[in-house]
């Protein structure tokens, strides 16, 4: 039989994983059960992407995977390994004939996630209608951005598990991956040194030294969020080293009264929330890699107008 699409995967997928709702099941063992269940042969299972990093059918199981922890019906505590939700449970109770992304967008954190790449104003229920009503230039910038959307997602998850000391490495390379302090030398010594209250470091603002930068880094829990008595604790702090510019970081949100605070004080305090540091790292590839490249390439017309 052909390769199952990642809509096709989803219900037995979910049926799997509520085979055994309190243990951990890894990514393998899932794909192995799907794999069997689709009875697909070796060369089924193993043929690849067209960039060969990975087959076709394993990529197709790690999306359907995505999707149902973005719509909370899977969940991860640690890589590679899952377990269902009492969300998942209960959808599965209602007996559904099939499980596919128009069924997921029931859930409002999946319909946040699916929409979020790009607002083309589309009223569109249905991926594939939506493939047929888009050159294939806007589905590949579609899709381009979802990746983006869930490897960012993917960061920020493994950032809030790994240790403190992870993170604070993490803003020394960021930071001078987009130019700030620098050598990494000088960054390391520079960030966590100080012990002024609300301060955790001081950045070089170019690699002269002209001016610096004093930074705050937060690693808070993905619902939580910074309020606007810590921005203004960092703000005196600023004023107590007779500084005004500042980079407060953090894993999580900024509240709407802390974003408001520092919109209208003298100081220059630049929040980053949890998004943008993962975009950033993207961006700088701090802890990313490039997994294919693909050249999207048109007619030169210079060159048969020489011909004429």
């Amino acid at each position: 039989m052909p390769i199952p699409d990642f809509q096709s995967v989803m219900l037995p997928l979910l049926q799997f994983a509520a085979a055994s709702p309190t243990t951990e099941r890894s990514t393998r063992e899932a794909v192995d059960f799907l794999a069997n269940h689709f009875t697909l042969t070796e060369q089924e299972r193993t043929e690849p992407l067209p960039t060969r990093r990975q087959p076709i059918f394993d990529n197709r199981v790690g999306w359907a995977m995505t999707y149902f922890k973005k719509a909370g019906l899977l969940s991860s505590s640690r890589r590679g390994y899952f377990k269902i939700t009492q969300r998942g449970l209960d959808l599965l109770e209602t007996k559904p004939p099939k499980v596919n992304v128009r069924l997921l967008k029931q859930f409002p954190e999946f319909v946040e996630f699916h929409q979020k790449p790009i607002d083309t104003g589309d009223k569109i229920d249905d991926e594939s209608s939506a493939i047929e009503t888009r050159t294939p230039e806007e589905v590949l910038e579609l899709e381009y951005d979802k990746i983006r959307t869930q490897l960012a997602s993917e960061l920020l998850e493994r950032i809030r598990q790994a240790p403190p000391a992870f993170f604070e490495r993490l803003v020394v390379e960021l930071l001078v991956k987009m130019g700030y302090g620098g050598s990494r030398a000088d960054a390391g010594k520079a960030i966590g040194r100080t012990s002024d209250e609300g301060i955790d470091g001081i950045i070089k603002e170019d690699k002269l030294g002209l001016d610096v930068i004093y930074i705050q880094a937060k690693r808070w829990k993905e619902n939580s969020s910074i309020s606007r008595p810590a921005i203004q604790q960092f703000a005196g702090a600023l004023q107590g080293q007779q500084a005004n510019k500042g980079i407060f970081i953090t894993t999580s949100t900024f509240t709407k009264e802390a974003l408001a605070y520092v919109a209208k004080i003298g100081s220059k305090i630049v929040l980053i929330d949890g998004e943008q540091l993962a975009q950033l790292m993207i961006d700088h590839n701090v802890g990313v890699s490039v997994s294919a490249t693909y050249e999207i390439k048109r007619i030169d017309s210079d060159y048969f107008a020489e011909q004429i």
